[in-house]
Order: C-alpha cells, then structure tokens, then sequence
C-alpha cells in the first residue's frame, strides 16, 4: 500500500487559476486564499487516499481535517506491519504455506479422509515440483508446467487422479492469495486438463457383477456381500465396511446407513444426503443373512497359535458388531479390501480400472431402468444432494433410454389428423 501523505480537501482547488477567473471563497484568509471546487459544500470536506494491497484506489471523506489526519495514521501503521509480516511471509516457501494450510484443516476438524487426501497430493507431487519455490515466483505457466508434469509421471495413468492433484494445487493457490500473497489472479484459471471420460455406455452388467461376486468369494470369501452391497444397495466401500448387525431391518429389508469406516475407525459419512433409512431388495437381505450365518466371525485357530497368543497376552478385538470384518475379526482396511478388489478386476475380466464404485453407478443406473422407478426416487434411493449427479453422472440416460418405444409424437399427429377429417 503506497503511503498516504496528508488529508485531501474536496473543496477547495489543490492548484486554482486566478488568471483564468477564478475567484477565492469566504473559507480562506488573505494570505491564504482557498478557491472552490465543484464539490464546494457538498458531503465532508476532508478525505484520505490510499492504495490497498490490492493496487486499488481507496477514498474515505470525514468533517475535520483532524479526524482524516488520525486515519492516516491508522493507514500509515497497517502499511508498515503488512510489510513487516509480507516480509516474513515472503521470505517462506510453498512447503511452509502447505504445511500451514494442512495444520488448520486439521484443528478445524474437517473430514479425516478428505485432509489425508490432500496430504497425501502434497507431500508425493505438488512438493517435489514447487515446494521449495517462493510463493510471489509463481505464475500461469507454472500451473500448466505442473500438469504437464503429471502426465509425464508413468504411475499417474489415470486422467481422474490429476484432475484431483490439480484440485489440491489450486487449493494451494488460492489458500496462498488469501495469506496476503501477491499472486496472479489468472495464476490456476482456464488451465487446460485430460478429459475425463463421463462413462457413458461402460456401467457394469448384471453377468459382470456376478462374476466379480464369485471372483471375491474365491480370493477371499469375507469381502463378498461387500460387492452385493455396492452393487444392490449403491453403498459405497466404506459405509459397507461400517455396517453392523443393528443397522440392518432383516424383516423390513431396510439398511440404516449412519457412518462410514476409514482406516478402520468409525467417521462420517461423505455428506448430510448420505445418511438414510434404505429399502433394498429381498435379494440383498439374502445374501447378508448368509454371510452373518457363516463368515462373521473370526476365523478359529489351532491350539498352537491359542497357546502363543496367551504366552504374548493377546487381546482379543473388540466385538463392533460389523457385518465384515477381517479373518481375526477386526475392523477391514481400506488398503488389505483395495488390494483384493484388483485381484477381482483381473480375475472376473472387468475392464481395467473398474472402481468398487462403479458398483454403486450400476445400482443408479438399474434402479432407473425402463419401468422400474422415477427420477427423483432414484435421487432419494442413491442418497444424492443434487438430481443432476444422479441423473447426469451415474443413470446414464442412453443406456436408461434402452428398450423404450417413443410413440407420443405419432400418437399426437395421428389424433390431430382424424379430428381434421
């Protein structure tokens, strides 16, 4: 901010020109004659000038000049602590402001998952480009220069995984701009990233989702009901990883979906429309029933491994009452359930990089198939805030639109046509 001088008099004329006819007013003095200006008695007379941080003109107008005179001072001092503190700030490095910004998600207690997210997208590509960058060095090109540097990662395969890094960037950024740093303000605009295929024509069929059932019940028969649930019920990996005995309406064939595992560890669930009070078919109620009857509990073991397990004072797991749990009985991990759902992918022939939640498109996409159920019950059913997501991202509409007839247009023209005649 440029610093301010001294109040401005609205007026009076800074530099009058008797020569040319003007003539001074009764506010002056002989010795000091004042001429007016065009806003002569008009609002207050007195008004600072400043420049913000932002390189626009500011103007604040005030009855005396003392008053204008004290918010100069006020002015005067801000400028000088925001250069001391934009001094100290821009001396720091890109790794400093996203381990700053990582630091406050977390004491604001945001989603556990989502700050590991963005943790994780620092710490393994957008450090090793920037981190030891100087904020103000930044520009538009860097942003670009970092996308071309994903794509050239051969571990990144997959256009959905660097539009979210890029995500994560421009979160960055803009935490940056609003510490005070000077960046510009097209820094993360218009950056041109992969297209990211809408799906359209690959949700999965009925044949496809059994063979991924029978591929799991083979590589390990505990994870099974966990595709039936994704697929029959549209819950996503974890909140089937959090499902418990009591959360299941056996005779009602009702799922109260209440919270999610992440880590093992019980958290949130992704979003308000989330929790629900869930009908599902019979068939689902079915399989469930037969993996509580059969698979539930931990696996048993030999009198050796008992006896070693009493020599280290083993302790037994907590019963939580979840519907899968691991062969020792513990809550599943995400990392033990991916790794066992790319074996699936491999085995039942599914086109590769099928995700557990391509399950969840092929529950939304067949509940609004033809005859089955209307739009916005689909919405409520697939528990998600907005139609458009329901409809656009994950029914599909050309495959919805399958074996319809469309006979209104005939209809119509024919009745018009005999009642012409």
């Amino acid at each position: 901010m440029a610093r301010p001088i001294l109040p401005f008099d609205r007026w009076h004329k800074s530099y009058p020109k008797p020569d040319r006819g003007d003539t001074p007013c009764k506010c002056g003095t002989k010795n000091r004659p004042l001429y007016p200006s065009a806003d002569h008695g008009r609002g207050l007379r007195w008004q600072t000038r400043h420049v913000d941080h932002l390189g626009k003109e500011r103007r604040e107008s005030f009855d005396t000049w003392q008053e204008a005179l004290d918010r100069l001072a006020e002015l005067t001092s801000e400028a000088a602590s925001m250069m001391r503190g934009n001094q100290a700030a821009h001396s720091a490095r890109v790794a400093f402001f996203g381990a700053q910004m990582i630091d406050r998600k977390r004491k604001k207690e945001k989603r556990a998952n989502t700050i590991n997210t963005y943790e994780s997208h620092l710490h393994n590509h957008i450090l090793p480009f920037a981190g030891n960058r100087i904020p103000t060095s930044l520009r538009r090109s860097d942003s670009m220069a970092f996308v071309d540097h994903l794509l050239e990662k051969p571990n990144l395969r997959s256009p959905r995984t660097i539009v979210q890094i890029f995500k994560t960037w421009r979160i960055l950024i803009h935490y940056m701009m609003d510490e005070d740093i000077p960046l510009p303000a097209n820094i993360v605009s218009r950056i041109e990233l992969p297209e990211i295929s809408d799906g359209s024509g690959d949700a999965l069929t009925p044949e496809q989702v059994a063979a991924a059932a029978l591929a799991m019940r083979t590589i390990e028969p505990r994870y099974e009901v966990l595709v039936w649930l994704g697929a029959c019920a549209g819950l996503r990996a974890g909140e089937a990883l959090g499902l418990t005995r009591t959360r299941i309406g056996w005779q009602e064939d009702l799922l109260y979906v209440q919270e999610q595992r992440q880590r093992g560890k019980a958290v949130p669930l992704k979003t308000k429309a989330s929790y629900a009070t869930l009908p599902v078919d019979h068939f689902l109620i079915e399989r469930l029933a037969t993996h509580v009857a059969h698979l539930s509990e931990p696996e048993p073991v030999t009198q050796s491994v008992a006896r070693k397990r009493r020599a280290r004072r083993h302790v037994e797991p907590m019963d939580e009452d979840l519907i899968v749990t691991n062969r020792y009985g513990r809550p599943v991990q995400s990392s033990d359930f991916n790794e066992k759902w790319r074996r699936v992918v491999a085995w039942a022939g599914l086109p590769e990089g099928t995700r557990f939640h391509d399950l969840k498109v092929f529950y939304t996409t067949t509940l609004g198939g033809p005859g089955q159920h209307d739009p916005k019950t689909v919405q409520a059913l697939s528990r998600h805030a907005r139609f458009t997501e329901t409809w656009d991202t994950y029914a599909r509409p050309p495959r919805v639109a399958e074996g319809l007839r469309v006979t209104a247009f005939g209809d119509a023209f024919r009745s018009m046509q005999q009642s012409s005649s």
